[in-house]
């Protein structure tokens, strides 16, 4: 199983991605965690993943959860050809239900489990890779899911990784624009490991420069790790 989870896009630098994955690889982008958003914000946020792909050389193409209801051949078809995913932030609870619902989630298990898919996620897309989603509801909204979804919220994550990823640690050093925007996720990132620790779930936090990445039943944090 190969896994790039990301706090923010890239990491450190594409070049952390692009060792990981090269390119010309096929990428499918799942957008599912901003399914809740109006639409104009979803497609510039689909739109803002593409670009960067596209330009470091990769054959980048949405694939829209919302197409394939309960449909795990419709989803297999379109990646039956891709070297690997990337899923974007947003919700993790709307992108966890719609991996559900198009029963997304069955297929990647699988396509990762054979090692014939690599998959790369951040933020959302990282957090759900992990054994849990309980303590998110601190940064995300599982009430999202009904509207977007027709369904309720699931607290289990893909369990893909033995430990729960905690996105957007406050960085200790950075520009006064860097640390500002690291502070106001400050709060969340605190109760979300006071909620893990409370449930005795481990847990890795990661600031916006740095990833984990798993290959070959190794894992490593690039960049190192700060605790909230």
């Amino acid at each position: 199983m190969r896994l790039f989870l990301a706090s923010y896009r890239f990491g450190p630098a594409p070049a952390t991605f692009t060792e990981f994955l090269p390119a010309p690889a096929r990428i499918a982008v799942i957008a599912a965690a901003t399914d809740a958003w109006p639409e104009a914000a979803r497609r510039s946020a689909v739109t803002s993943d593409l670009v960067p792909l596209t330009r470091l050389g990769y054959a980048a193409e949405e694939l829209d959860l919302r197409e394939y209801a309960a449909d795990p051949g419709g989803v297999a078809n379109r990646l039956a050809d891709c070297d690997g995913v990337w899923v974007r932030g947003g919700n993790t609870f709307v992108l966890r239900a719609q991996l559900a619902r198009s029963a997304a989630d069955v297929v990647l298990t699988d396509l990762l489990g054979e090692g014939r898919l690599a998959y790369a996620g951040y933020s959302a897309g990282a957090c759900v890779a992990g054994p849990t989603l309980r303590g998110l509801e601190s940064a995300d909204d599982p009430s999202e899911v009904r509207a977007a979804c027709a369904m309720t919220p699931r607290w289990d994550g893909l369990g893909w990784i033995d430990v729960a990823i905690v996105p957007h640690a406050p960085r200790s050093s950075g520009t006064r624009q860097e640390l500002t925007v690291n502070l106001e996720d400050a709060d969340s990132v605190r109760a979300t490991a006071r909620s893990l620790t409370k449930a005795a779930v481990p847990y890795l936090t990661l600031t916006d420069d740095q990833v984990v990445i798993v290959e070959d039943g190794t894992r490593r944090v690039v960049g190192g790790i700060d605790s909230p």
